[in-house]
């Protein structure tokens, strides 16, 4: 079992019943890894990121594979597994996450992402033209974007425009 203590803003309320918007004191955060496999390395069950954002948290394994918590209205948050595997690193923005491979390729949803299906992950490292430019290294989420860097140090961002996000004077996405 991994434990995370957490403390910040109670909203809604999300954290501690009946006491919304207040500072937490520091409580514990606690859950069962999937892989309680007497035979696995110790490494494989420990906790190699966090990312978190006002709608959702994600906990990524040394394993390479993740978990996240979406924020409900009244309701419990339960996690739920990511179904990509070789998870390298995770992002969460306010209304995006965005997720980077071992191999390079970058799964995100969101918003301004896949508006279609803003729960399903789409590889949007096949929306980068130049094939040359498609290996991505870093990754991090701003407010409504997402912004990648690629093994040719070009940075490639996509999401909302519309305070001028991506770098340039256009409210388009």
């Amino acid at each position: 079992m991994n434990e995370i203590i957490f403390f910040g803003f109670n909203t809604d309320p999300i954290l501690i019943k009946n006491e919304s918007n207040i500072i937490t004191k520091p409580i514990q955060f606690k859950f069962e890894n999937e892989n309680e496999n007497e035979n696995e390395n110790e490494n494989e069950k420990q906790i190699k990121q966090i990312s978190t954002s006002y709608f959702s948290t994600i906990f990524l394994f040394k394993n390479g594979k993740a978990i996240e918590y979406l924020k409900e209205k009244n309701s419990k948050q339960n996690p739920e597994k990511i179904q990509i595997e070789n998870i390298q690193k995770v992002t969460v923005g306010y209304q995006n996450e965005a997720i980077l491979t071992l191999e390079g390729n970058v799964f995100a949803k969101g918003d301004d992402i896949n508006s279609d299906n803003l729960n399903e992950f789409i590889n949007i490292s096949s929306l980068i033209e130049d094939t040359n430019d498609r290996i991505i290294e870093d990754i991090v989420s701003g407010y409504t974007s997402i912004y990648l860097l690629t093994s040719n140090q070009n940075v490639y961002g996509i999401g909302s425009n519309h305070y001028g996000q991506l770098g340039f004077d256009s409210k388009t996405l």
